[in-house]
């Protein structure tokens, strides 16, 4: 039986140059170390402490550094007589998914692991979860990375938006720790297998693998009943939440630039979607 050969495609001119532009930016090893470190850096880090750590001249350091800027890998800002530099956050994103564009692995991708913790319990969310629900999205508002909202909607609202057969809770202890839920793309019949999904995790839950309990039961659930494409957006900022995602099953489409506002600032989300290898 001869092999079925998938149909090749072809990158657009646009994006081929401007992943050409990247890609030929990283051709240089110190400039991979000097994004390595920069990326790892929190906060930023100076070009002085840049250069002692590379261990080249501080000429050099800040010829890759305009370079790394050039194309906006990185960013830069004086602190007094300081050139402090912080990485794009949006790079952090837009980079694999390059790599995913050329190398055309932008297809469905399998499920979540299923190595998931085992004092985490994930059910059906009931009446009596629902302070606290508003409770961890609160806390999650006040991260200024979760959402764009600056007020906690009402359960009514709440209750009225999300999908009935995909929200759930996470619980440790027998105490509510996270949250998952997923909300119709759209109203338009075509679309009714596409979902906006949100989860969240207490503030002093995080770190402890609920997210990834949560979004094992969120995603698995929905190819069950036929969902064909979750969808998220996310802070740039939140690159945990993009690597939740992604070990998830879902790829990034893109960087949307500017989107909307929080507190009077403009921001960037990464744009994922997690196609259902069932449907």
């Amino acid at each position: 039986m001869p092999i079925a050969l998938r149909q090749a495609q072809v990158l657009p001119t646009a994006d081929a140059s401007t992943y050409a532009d990247w890609f030929a930016c990283l051709a240089e090893p110190v400039r991979v170390r000097l994004l390595h470190a920069v990326a790892t850096s929190p906060n930023g880090i100076t070009v002085g402490s840049l250069t002692e750590l590379l261990g080249t001249s501080q000429s050099t350091c800040s010829f890759h550094v305009r370079k790394l800027a050039d194309v906006g890998f990185v960013e830069t800002h004086k602190e007094g007589t300081s050139t402090v530099v912080t990485v794009n956050e949006a790079c952090c994103s837009g980079l694999p998914h390059a790599a995913d564009a050329v190398m055309g692995a932008l297809g469905p991708r399998p499920c979540c692991p299923d190595d998931l913790p085992a004092d985490v319990t994930v059910r059906a969310l009931r009446d009596e979860d629902w302070p606290a629900v508003l409770r961890i999205y609160e806390e999650g508002i006040a991260t200024g990375i979760a959402t764009f909202e600056t007020t906690v909607p009402g359960k009514e609202c709440l209750d009225a938006t999300w999908l009935p057969g995909h929200r759930w809770v996470a619980e440790i202890d027998g105490e509510v720790a996270g949250w998952t839920a997923a909300t119709p793309a759209s109203a338009r019949q075509c679309y009714a297998g596409v979902a906006e999904t949100s989860v969240y995790i207490g503030g002093d839950r995080r770190g402890r693998g609920i997210g990834k309990a949560l979004l094992h039961k969120q995603v698995t659930e929905a190819d069950a009943d036929g969902l064909w494409t979750l969808q998220t957006s996310i802070f740039t900022q939140n690159r945990a939440s993009v690597a939740l995602h992604h070990a998830a099953g879902y790829r990034t489409v893109g960087v949307r630039e500017r989107i909307a506002q929080r507190d009077g600032r403009w921001h960037d989300t990464v744009l994922l979607e997690r196609r259902s290898p069932v449907n």
